[in-house]
């Protein structure tokens, strides 16, 4: 059986991803370890949930020397894992001019251009944000970026990418699932902007061994599946590649993890998430096809809402976001982690049957 060359753009970059992330990981890892890329300062217990019913299994995962000393700008392998495939399939593209190499060069400005920018642009705001945490003694930017900082960051970052897609790609409309196209003119600015702020806020899943790598490479799978039958191949080939790369961070991650994700491969991921959506029509259909995010942002928002109004008796969860409450009622990591992956894999399948059906 030949495959389609279609399907062979898609595979071949996520292969090469996964691949040359295996290889660079081992060097990655010998370079957190030898400059102790961990944040300095112990968890003190007064930043512990100060609540009877939270059981001990939670702050004996929250204050051990092995989180603490877990370093945590591992996003790096992934973002660099991406950007060396695109790099050494347009060189081999250029170097062996064939009809099947040229096909599989997928960085194009039409297509893929926005999303690969914004990947490597946030990924390297969220690497600074993960060293000066690192590196920092004092002042102001002694957690990173203060969090009002960092919205403006992600904000502005969805602005710029919203006036692309209006005045550079033309685009005013969003599709509406079984109620064809909502007509929005410049109103895309905003609303680009509100969505890729919004996606960011479930960075927050980052944090649980292995739980943010297994959700995000499910959800851009389920992107590349989209992009697929959308013919937007490009896109396919690019969320497969960063599927590939997310594989291998998770090779090296299954727990205990070696590294956390970070800033620098949450702040990335999750700003091309969302220009993706909006580049396959299917925005509205991304909270339920990134459920586990969906869920995890609201949790925090809820928590933080219900607090401010009414005081610690407006506490929804015993620990916010979600994952953390179930940990705080007794679940193992690795019970959450496998549960997340598995609701990740039937809501991304719900929002693709609901794309498909729909269109």
């Amino acid at each position: 059986m030949i495959l389609p060359l279609s399907l062979i753009k898609v595979f071949v970059p996520t292969a090469v991803a996964f691949f040359i992330g295996v290889l660079v990981t081992p060097l990655f890892t010998h370079f957190f370890y030898k400059y102790r890329l961990w944040k300095r300062r112990p968890r003190k217990a007064d930043e512990l949930p100060e609540t009877e019913e939270i059981s001990e299994n939670f702050k004996r995962i929250h204050n051990t020397e092995a989180e603490l000393k877990t370093p945590r700008p591992g996003g790096l392998i992934i973002w660099v894992s991406v950007a060396l495939a695109v790099l050494v399939i347009f060189i081999v593209s250029k170097i062996f001019p064939t009809a099947v190499t040229e096909k599989l060069d997928f960085l194009s400005r039409g297509q893929t251009l926005l999303p690969f920018f914004a990947l490597i642009a946030g990924s390297l705001i969220g690497l600074a944000d993960d060293l000066m945490a690192v590196f920092v003694r004092r002042g102001v930017f002694v957690n990173g970026f203060p969090r009002r900082m960092m919205i403006g960051i992600v904000t502005a970052i969805g602005l710029i990418a919203g006036w692309w897609f209006f005045a550079k790609l033309g685009v005013t409309a969003i599709a509406v699932p079984f109620n064809g196209f909502l007509e929005l003119g410049w109103l895309i600015v905003p609303l680009f902007a509100f969505v890729v702020l919004a996606t960011f806020s479930g960075s927050v899943i980052d944090g649980v061994d292995g739980m943010s790598g297994g959700v995000l490479a499910i959800t851009f799978a389920a992107y590349a599946f989209l992009a697929y039958f959308q013919n937007l191949m490009d896109i396919a080939a690019l969320c497969g590649a960063i599927s590939g790369a997310i594989l291998a961070f998770l090779w090296f991650n299954i727990p205990p993890a070696r590294f956390y994700m970070g800033e620098t491969g949450m702040l990335g991921l999750t700003v091309t998430l969302a220009i993706i959506a909006f580049l396959t029509d299917s925005v509205l259909l991304l909270p339920i096809i990134a459920l586990p995010l969906t869920v995890t942002a609201l949790s925090s928002a809820i928590q933080i809402v219900g607090k401010k109004l009414f005081g610690p008796r407006g506490k929804v969860f015993k620990v916010a976001p979600l994952h953390h409450h179930f940990e705080a009622i007794g679940w193992s990591r690795e019970k959450i982690v496998m549960r997340y992956w598995v609701i990740s894999v039937v809501f991304a399948v719900i929002g693709i049957l609901i794309a498909l059906i729909s269109n």
